[in-house]
């Protein structure tokens, strides 16, 4: 019934893994899946094993990044020469903004796999930037829904499969910028510091359910998305940099977890 279901979805990459792949059997969930760092994620992990879920607002580009996990499947194929076992990546579109939404996430995972084991909440904006008297209060409440309240949702809506599994991972995509001040930025600043607090209080919560919590803060990385003009690229943190801090964390030993990753450039681009 399980493999008749996933046969169903509409979008889904087969991916070539050894038996040995880390994440093999294993199922994560990515926002903001199509571009940038969430891409860079969700193929990493699509990588180790994992069906990675890709979420969404945007079709095509999560279309974009489960034809990427495709590509690697099929070099692997060609490096390999044959198929041991298979994982998928499952495009949903999803606004994480909007609680039914999210639900309705949870309940295709539920119904696909009865589980999920890691759970990425990556989505975020950055909105205008300015002083804050100036910020629109329609632009808090976008940047604080997306940020903040996102994580929230998908916290609620999936952790409880995590649970009842008794184990599970939620990485939550912060900021540098959730440590430090942030001038012409504060709303951001503010999501983040918020997400930040929502980590560290939830991992506690849940760690007696031996779900481990942890939050990545990046600086500055140099995306498609957002290039930061007037850096140096090549000495920017690249989006494959947070992709491989998510793969230590959820490939580390059982007995410990990192609650919380800073990560900067070698150099200051």
């Amino acid at each position: 019934m399980e493999r008749a279901v996933l046969m169903k979805t509409a979008s889904a990459s087969n991916i070539t893994q050894p038996e040995t792949a880390p994440l093999a059997g294993q199922v994560a969930v990515i926002t903001g899946a199509g571009r940038g760092i969430g891409r860079a994620i969700a193929v990493r992990l699509a990588e180790l094993g994992s069906h990675t879920f890709l979420c969404g607002r945007s079709r095509a580009a999560l279309e974009q990044t489960a034809a990427a996990i495709r590509e690697l499947g099929m070099r692997k194929l060609g490096r390999e020469g044959g198929e041991k076992n298979s994982a998928r990546s499952s495009v949903v579109e999803c606004d994480v903004t909007e609680l039914g939404s999210v639900e309705a996430l949870a309940t295709r995972v539920q119904n696909a796999f009865h589980r999920v084991d890691i759970l990425v909440n990556n989505a975020g904006i950055s909105g205008p930037g300015g002083p804050l008297p100036q910020l629109a209060p329609a632009d808090w409440e976008r940047i604080f829904n997306t940020n903040l309240r996102g994580a929230y949702y998908c916290i609620r809506s999936l952790a409880p499969l995590m649970i009842k599994g008794g184990s599970g991972h939620i990485i939550n995509i912060s900021s540098l910028a959730g440590k430090n001040a942030l001038p012409n930025g504060a709303a951001y600043a503010a999501s983040k510091w918020g997400l930040n607090g929502l980590s560290y209080s939830v991992a506690e919560e849940l760690r007696a359910h031996n779900i481990r919590v942890s939050v990545i803060c990046p600086g500055s990385v140099h995306t498609d998305f957002s290039e930061h003009a007037g850096k140096n690229a090549a000495k920017m943190l690249q989006a494959s940099d947070v992709a491989h801090a998510v793969a230590m964390i959820v490939t580390q030993a059982p007995q410990s977890f990192a609650s919380e990753i800073l990560l900067r450039p070698t150099q200051k681009p």
